[in-house]
């Protein structure tokens, strides 16, 4: 049975996910997801929707949330490099306001999971990456919200290594968490 290396981070619920990988001469083989060794390793949430995307280098998308039916996300990166946030948003949590960021690649085949009450987002480091996630919500759009990815507060150093960031025109408009005042 394949197994999974859970590594804690500085926030407690958002964890980084090793695969194990079995490689040969031919390429490699792994399981990106199994509900009974992710359960054994005390990882017991319930994914709804799968999401892919494909985005160009300096492409920063986030940070996401949604105001209602709060989703968790288990994130990986089938091609390219990004580097992935996740930023706590839960009531009374000793960590709010605070954020992990992880270089995902597929090359590192790393996972994040990022649980409910979380804002996320991510910038491509690479020419071009596709991103892939899975949710334990369903996407509704009337709860869709935000937080400006260079909140001060938050203080996010993004590797963006002179690059021009190129934003959506709604993440542009995101509030300030101080603003905002989400709390989960």
């Amino acid at each position: 049975m394949a197994k999974i290396n859970v590594i804690e981070t500085a926030i407690k619920d958002l964890v980084i996910i090793e695969p194990q990988i079995f490689g040969d001469a031919r390429g490699y083989f792994m399981e990106t997801y199994r509900q009974d060794v992710f359960s054994e390793a005390g990882l017991s949430m319930t994914f709804v929707q799968d999401n892919q995307s494909m985005s160009k280098r300096g492409v920063l998308r986030g940070l996401h949330l949604q105001t209602r039916f709060p989703q968790g996300k288990l994130v990986r990166v089938v091609s390219g490099m990004v580097f992935d946030v996740g930023v706590d948003l839960r009531k009374g949590s000793p960590t709010y306001g605070k954020y992990v960021g992880e270089i995902l690649s597929d090359e590192n085949k790393r996972m994040l999971y990022i649980p409910e009450g979380f804002a996320h987002g991510y910038l491509v480091l690479s020419e071009e990456a596709v991103f892939t996630y899975k949710c334990t919500q369903v996407y509704h759009p009337e709860f869709d919200a935000g937080i400006i990815y260079n909140d001060p507060d938050i203080g996010i150093n993004w590797p963006s290594d002179g690059m021009d960031i190129i934003l959506s025109e709604k993440d542009k408009t995101y509030p300030a968490l101080r603003e905002a005042g989400y709390a989960f």
